[in-house]
């Protein structure tokens, strides 16, 4: 069984809560530990069960939460496994928060968005290769040759996917990703519902296709930041969006 034979019984200290919750955190901490490591496959479910002194069917909702987590992942006819954990498998439920919020959540979803999205563009302007300079370019082109809402909106998300991979940290990537989907969506109210509002996302997207050109860190922040700003401040005007 690997690395996890070597956990005691009664395995690490155990927070409150239910059993299932306590199993959770568990195998949690065998993962933090580095008992078990990404894309090893885990003790079967009578044995880890045993070892951590819980019921089989408590083992099997905790390995069944993790699951949905993207922690632990069941290979037909191989048994369970732990994930390569990447941060976009991690935190890709974090997308159905930024949906589902409306109001003053949403409002603040936005305010992280502004400032990772502004920190994401200064480590960009630091970091971006001319070949990732050229995608951006290549997506602000196709937003400025079109007037079709879909379009623009499919080359803006491709936009600022590009500078936040550009970046260089693909934690803070999977966050903006997941941030991003329902912002979008607000964009297209706003599109339909004000005049020049289309024209105005371009200008913003210049801006920091500009300071990502001229690989000036504090310019591309502040471009950034008035871009998301912007879409906040739309919002704000509007309680029930």
């Amino acid at each position: 069984m690997g690395k996890a034979d070597e956990i005691p019984p009664g395995g690490p200290a155990a927070p409150r809560g239910t059993v299932t919750q306590r199993a959770i955190e568990r195998i949690k901490a065998m993962i933090a530990e580095g008992r078990l490591e990404p894309g090893q496959r885990l003790p079967a479910e009578r044995d880890l069960a045993a070892l951590l002194g819980i019921s089989r069917s408590s083992m099997r909702e905790a390995i069944r939460a993790l699951t949905v987590l993207g922690v632990l992942e069941a290979r037909h006819g191989s048994g369970i496994y732990v994930t390569r954990l990447e941060a976009g498998d991690l935190l890709e439920t974090f997308g159905v928060v930024a949906d589902l919020s409306r109001g003053s959540r949403l409002r603040e979803l936005l305010e992280v968005r502004r400032i990772l999205e502004s920190t994401a563009a200064a480590l960009a302007a630091a970091r971006i290769t001319p070949e990732e300079l050229t995608v951006v370019e290549g997506h602000l082109a196709a937003m400025n040759a079109t007037d079709d809402p879909e379009e623009i909106l499919a080359h803006d998300l491709a936009f600022h996917r590009q500078i936040a991979a550009a970046a260089g940290n693909g934690t803070m990537a999977a966050i903006l990703e997941g941030l991003s989907s329902r912002t979008f969506r607000a964009r297209v109210r706003r599109g339909h519902r004000e005049e020049g509002a289309f024209e105005r996302t371009r200008r913003e997207h210049a801006a920091i296709h500009r300071a990502l050109a001229a690989r000036d860190p504090e310019a591309a922040r502040a471009a950034a930041a008035a871009h998301v700003g912007a879409v906040e401040e739309w919002l704000g005007a509007r309680p029930g969006a």
